[in-house]
Parts: C-alpha cells; sequence; structure tokens
C-alpha cells in the first residue's frame, strides 16, 4: 500500500520528468511505441547526448526501463499504468484547452461537449 510520503515520491518524480520540454516529447514519443536513444535523437532533432542524458533521467525516475538489445538500448515506459496515465493526462490537456475538441467519444465530464452528461 502506497503511503502519502511514497505517493508524494512519485507525483515528484513524475512532476520532475515532465517539467522539461524535451523530456515531456521524449515521453510523447514512448506513449506510442517503445524507442532507440539514436532514433529518438533523429525523429525529435535532437543530438544523442542530448536523448541520452535526459533518458538517464527518466530511468533514474523511474518513469522508463531501458532493456539492452545488443548494442543497442530500448525505452519504454515502465508500467502499463503509467502509459493509462500519461494518456489521460494529455487527453485532459487537450480537453482544458478552449480551442481543442474533447477527444473521447463517451465524455462524461459536464461542460466539456456535446456528448457531455448535463443536470
Amino acid at each position: 500500500m502506497l503511503t502519502i510520503a511514497s505517493r508524494l515520491d512519485a507525483m515528484n518524480r513524475l512532476g520532475r520528468a515532465m517539467a522539461d520540454s524535451t523530456r515531456s516529447r521524449i515521453l510523447l514519443s514512448l506513449l506510442n511505441e517503445p524507442g532507440y536513444p539514436a532514433r529518438l535523437a533523429a525523429d525529435l532533432a535532437l543530438t544523442r547526448t542530448n536523448v541520452s542524458n535526459h533518458l538517464a533521467c527518466l530511468h533514474g525516475c523511474g518513469i522508463v526501463v531501458a532493456e539492452p538489445e545488443g548494442r543497442q538500448t530500448r525505452y519504454e515506459i515502465a508500467d502499463p499504468h503509467l502509459t493509462a496515465a500519461l494518456n489521460a493526462l494529455v487527453e485532459v490537456t487537450l480537453a482544458v484547452d478552449d480551442n481543442a475538441e474533447c477527444i473521447d467519444p463517451d465524455c462524461t465530464v459536464e461542460g466539456c461537449c456535446e456528448n457531455s452528461v448535463t443536470g
């Protein structure tokens, strides 16, 4: 069972991971599929050193795991629950943007979209 202290630690680690726009871009990429530093660097127009440093931070925070594959290392989100939570966070962020349409066809949040439940 998670204590308040362990929950606070988890929130702080996640906050630290997402506080940097480069780490957030890497996380968004890893939400789609596992990644390799060289490929992430090319896809995100970053240097390999920069990507490796940010992946080390994400790994140290417990957000991603590293799996050696021969001479390469594959990175992916550490837990499927975290993947779901990050996807939900992205959806919530989009939903509160007045200029973005809600992407949840089953949305029941009052005032969000035409499909929402009112009263």
